[in-house]
């Protein structure tokens, strides 16, 4: 039986970690190992690292890093930025981590996508579409990607079914204006993408407790369930605490 999984998103910059708010204000939250070796004891379902400077400024992945952590780490690992062929996304692969995931390079060239697949597997290629509200009380959706600087034409919901039949094996759905807020997922766009693709999807943006997992997972079924401040964050001043809870 499927179940939904729950997976902290941790933000690199450099050789730190840190995590934003609506895509900015980044506040330093630690060390990408020492988080690793946390996590590693909470037995987490699976863990997504995000190098949030690689793509715009057109850097490749930080291989050593990348090598550091995948020798730590108990749990799969996912690792987006920097990204833009298909021989570094293998490259990844065989550093220790079971997916790599796209998002400017996938909209700029979306057969990229097609290409990964085919070289590395389905299951391990993953599209990250960052999404902002627009229109009329939030009405409409539109894609941005470079940390939210540029805005594409292409409606969310068209590209992940777009990216779904060129062979991705999950779409991550990131609210950039849920970022770091800690006030919920938002529901509405989920359910407009979960309704138009049968390929797995993960939500990311908003969770700020597990009652926001909680209502992720009743609206939608098995999911996953990605959050950054609720693992990182504690209590009302944000305090910097790394941990990790189910619902």
């Amino acid at each position: 039986m499927l179940r939904s999984r729950v997976v902290p998103f941790l933000l690199l910059r450099g050789n730190g970690l840190v995590k934003t708010q609506k895509f900015g204000d980044p506040k330093y939250v630690g060390d990408p190992i020492n988080a690793v070796k946390i996590f590693n004891e909470k037995e987490v379902d699976e863990l997504t690292l995000l190098d949030i400077d690689a793509t715009a400024s057109g850097r490749p992945p930080n291989m050593a890093l990348l090598k550091d952590i995948a020798a730590e780490s108990r749990m799969p690992l996912c690792y987006g930025g920097g990204v833009s062929d298909a021989e570094t996304a293998a490259h990844i692969i065989t550093l220790g981590y079971e997916k790599v995931s796209v998002s400017h390079a996938a909209l700029e060239r979306p057969d990229l996508v097609r290409e990964m697949a085919e070289r590395i597997g389905c299951q391990s290629v993953v599209v990250t579409i960052d999404v902002r509200s627009e229109g009329i009380f939030g009405s409409s959706y539109k894609v941005y990607s470079r940390n939210a600087k540029l805005k594409h034409k292409i409606d969310p919901v068209v590209f992940a079914r777009q990216c779904s039949n060129l062979g991705a094996g999950e779409i991550v759905l990131n609210s950039i204006d849920r970022d770091g807020m800690m006030h919920g997922y938002d529901l509405d766009l989920a359910r407009k993408v979960r309704e138009q693709i049968t390929t797995p999807m993960t939500v990311v943006g908003g969770a700020g407790s597990t009652d926001h997992v909680r209502a992720l997972t009743e609206e939608l079924g098995p999911i996953g369930a990605g959050a950054g401040s609720l693992f990182v964050f504690k209590g009302k001043y944000r305090a910097v605490l790394i941990s990790y809870e189910r619902p």
